[in-house]
């Protein structure tokens, strides 16, 4: 059973469970999705009706954000823990290359994907990058003809939200993959063009104000958090799935 936080119903799972089910959905085959909304994706589900359904509609949704964790505490639902989108990955590509299961990296600025892909293989070794496309595109169809002739089985999809959930729900039953993960900016991390915070930070719960200090313009953005607690405590009380 999911724990409705607002408008999403999140899996109450640790990162080692998450990765498990990444693994059985490998495994079973068929077409899997995976998000990791953040208080901001919360917020936005709230008068966003088709991303709230393609958020909900993913195989695991994963609380990306100490916000999150709060909220499922004030509701006396409390989650396990945050399992964020950056964590799951780096795990999910050290699977990947023990498996000798091969990964397509689509989203970010032109050129990000491949450097991303270079880091990422030389932290896995063996691990085969399938193929990369950035995420300026208009037309779905030549992307997922390009991911399919590639032969990938899991692809990283990072395009933002409310882009990459809805193109996932969109395209998962054309893509031949078995698992799709949305990943927001991951590949500007594993690329080195962003970077995360210090341990103590992220150990705090201060990961979300380290990267306002970086990027100050996320101001508006970073004030969807405190109007997402108080949506909580106002009772906005989500259902269990």
């Amino acid at each position: 059973m999911r724990i409705g936080i607002l408008d999403v119903g999140f899996d109450n799972v640790t990162l080692d469970e998450a990765v498990s089910a990444a693994r059985g959905f490998l495994a079973e085959g068929g077409s899997h999705c995976v998000v990791t909304p953040n208080p901001e994706i919360v917020y936005m589900c709230r008068t966003d009706r088709a991303l709230a359904e393609a958020v909900n509609g993913a195989d695991l949704v994963l609380p990306d954000g100490i916000g999150i964790v709060y909220a499922s505490r004030i509701l006396g639902r409390p989650l396990k823990g945050k399992t964020a989108g950056i964590d799951f990955a780096v795990r999910l590509t050290a699977v990947l290359a023990e498996e000798g299961r091969s990964l397509f990296l689509l989203g970010a600025k032109p050129g990000i994907a491949e450097r991303a892909a270079e880091a990422l293989r030389t932290a896995n070794p063996g691990l085969i990058i399938a193929g990369t496309a950035d995420g300026y595109f208009k037309d779905d169809g030549p992307v997922v003809a390009r991911i399919n002739e590639s032969g990938a089985q899991a692809v990283f999809v990072c395009l933002g939200a409310p882009k990459q959930e809805l193109w996932m729900r969109k395209n998962r039953n054309a893509l031949q993959a078995s698992l799709l993960v949305g990943l927001g900016g991951s590949l500007d991390v594993f690329a080195g063009e962003a970077s995360r915070a210090p341990e103590f930070m992220i150990r705090l719960g201060l990961e979300w104000f380290y990267r306002l200090l970086k990027e100050p313009r996320r101001i508006g953005r970073m004030a969807k958090l405190p109007l997402f607690l108080l949506a909580v405590i106002a009772g906005g009380r989500g259902n269990d799935r």
